[in-house]
């Protein structure tokens, strides 16, 4: 049994992501290869990717450190997933390159515990030695842009059905019925959230640093999971519903033949409601850029805006509503 304690404060504190985490995408999806696919939604990704990723070719060899060092079996180094960044996956392995020689010591050790044996590659960055470490982040991002990059848009559609799904929960019954509806085997109770057939008894106490909740696509259908480390900013990742996200995706790729790519991820983004310069982070533009697009949506009354102080504020008109869900407008 794993026990997730919380106080006032973290119950305040907890929150879900607002993106999809390409690195969590990245170290998860590896975990979904070493197996024998599951879900038959991922049939084809599946033997594709198995199939880029054979002994011999090119990308194996670039990512060998990676899937050497990344246990599909069991605990797998918590600086593959440092600590949540908006930025994208060049940011987050920049954070990577930048992790300190204790952690990548301390976490290096571990999975070499379970696994009994590392390639000398992996015993370098165990060591923190600046090639292997570049050797890591280099074949992550060849990896990202051959596997998970190409699912891209299915990955974030899920996310953002899983995102209103979530807050429709949280709406109509706050954050306990939020916690107790993300996999069967969670419980939460009296202010503690319960994991059932954790490998090991586990205790967590939040301190009031409250939990990051992280939606991923690539992870298997198990247990939601946590970091190591008691100490790193608490998380716990779990799977979304891919079905629902590939009829969204197919629903997106309609809409931005229509409106283009960026308009159509404008206006999902919108369906929540947001700032400028909010829409603009998610979408690694600037805010004159997001600012443009905003503007032709609003000419064509698909957005409202409304200024609120020094920000202005973005949300669906009932036209962009219709044309968002596949329906005719009135």
């Amino acid at each position: 049994m794993y026990s997730i304690h919380f106080t006032s404060r973290d119950l305040m504190q907890t929150r879900i992501v607002t993106a999809p985490d390409p690195l969590w995408e990245i170290t998860l999806s590896s975990h979904l290869l070493a197996r024998r696919n599951e879900d038959p939604l991922l049939l084809g990704w599946h033997r594709s990717a198995q199939q880029s990723l054979r002994p011999g070719t090119a990308l194996r060899g670039r990512a060998e450190l990676f899937l050497g060092v990344n246990w599909s079996h069991g605990d797998f180094p918590d600086f593959l997933t440092p600590r949540l960044r908006e930025g994208g996956v060049d940011d987050g392995l920049e954070a990577i390159g930048g992790t300190c020689p204790h952690q990548l010591r301390r976490d290096v050790a571990v999975v070499a515990a379970e696994r009994g044996t590392l390639p000398a590659a992996a015993q370098d960055l165990g060591a923190g030695r600046t090639a292997a470490l570049r050797e890591l982040t280099a074949g992550m991002r060849e990896y990202y842009d051959a596997v998970v990059r190409p699912q891209w848009s299915w990955v974030t559609a899920s996310f953002a059905a899983d995102h209103a799904s979530r807050s429709r929960v949280v709406a109509a019954g706050g954050l306990a019925a939020l916690l107790n509806s993300l996999h069967p085997s969670l419980s939460f109770e009296d202010g503690v959230l319960r994991i059932a057939d954790y490998p090991r008894d586990r205790d967590l106490h939040l301190g009031g640093r409250g939990l990051v909740l992280v939606p991923s696509f690539f992870k298997r259908a198990t247990r939601p999971i946590t970091l190591i480390d008691d100490d790193l900013p608490p998380v716990l990742v779990y799977q979304v519903d891919r079905g629902t996200g590939l009829i969204a995706a197919r629903q997106h790729e309609a809409l931005s033949a229509l409106v283009g790519r960026t308009r159509a991820a404008i206006l999902e983004l919108c369906a929540e409601g947001g700032s400028t310069s909010s829409i603009a982070a998610r979408l690694n533009q600037s805010p004159s850029t997001a600012s443009e697009h905003l503007a032709v949506l609003r000419q064509a009354g698909l957005v409202f805006s409304e200024r609120r102080r020094s920000s202005v504020e973005h949300r669906l008109a009932p036209l962009g509503m219709a044309l968002l869900e596949g329906r005719p407008g009135q």
